[in-house]
């Protein structure tokens, strides 16, 4: 006999309920988990790489605070042997101005204004 059973008024066949068979959904799960794998390793690596810039430039800032440091002993070291500084001679006389008005830039604008005099000074 037929194996179709009448439900609400419409016809159904064994076997056609549900979802679609197991090997197309198992293919495209498969597809989709490659895809998925694909895009976290590239996050990943843009990832590593933002990091990676993001070392760099902090080292970068510490090996130029180490040597405004290395500036900053050098000149106290001077002025303890009753030595002043070509460089702080230069703040205290003709940039005197300058500097009041941005002191929180003073450390690099004396290693910028003693190379500018220094050259002057020899020509």
């Amino acid at each position: 006999m037929d194996d179709s059973k009448m439900v609400g008024g419409k016809v159904k066949k064994p076997g056609k309920r549900g979802r679609k068979p197991a090997k197309i959904d198992l293919k495209a799960k498969l597809e989709r988990s490659r895809q998925s794998a694909r895009e976290c390793r590239a996050r990943k690596k843009l990832r590593y790489q933002y990091l990676e810039e993001l070392v760099s430039s902090k080292e970068r800032a510490i090996c130029a605070l180490r040597e405004e440091l290395e500036m900053y002993k050098q000149w106290c070291s001077a002025m303890d042997q009753g030595k002043i500084p070509s460089e702080i001679k230069a703040l205290l006389t003709g940039d005197d101005h300058r500097t009041s008005q941005s002191t929180s830039k003073t450390p690099k604008n004396t290693k910028n204004q003693a190379g500018s005099h220094g050259n002057s000074k020899s020509a």
